[in-house]
């Protein structure tokens, strides 16, 4: 019943953020659930291994060092302004 209720406030969550950005003339577009941000060098594109939560901190082959919800933002971030441009019709991809 717990995960019930859980679905269904962040479902409500979602619907009147959703809401309030069309008010605003704001974009909103929910990332998949399983992108995998926090595995994604944001600087190369790299997706890594599986990792514990407990590692709050991994390097990338490319030389760059993440923090994980660091990472995981920007990650977020490019996603969704990537599947803004791509709503307008043009042609994109997440940065490599």
């Amino acid at each position: 019943m717990a995960k019930s209720v859980h679905d269904a406030g962040w479902g409500m969550f979602t619907r009147m953020l959703e809401e309030k950005a069309a008010r605003y003339g704001r974009t909103f577009h929910k990332v998949d659930r399983w992108f995998p941000s926090s595995r994604t060098c944001s600087a190369c594109g790299r997706v890594d291994g599986k990792k514990p939560l407990s590692v709050r901190e991994w390097s990338c082959p490319c030389g760059v060092v993440h923090d994980r919800d660091r990472n995981a933002a920007v990650n977020v971030l490019a996603a969704g302004r990537a599947e803004r441009l791509n709503a307008c019709g043009e042609a994109v991809s997440l940065p490599a």
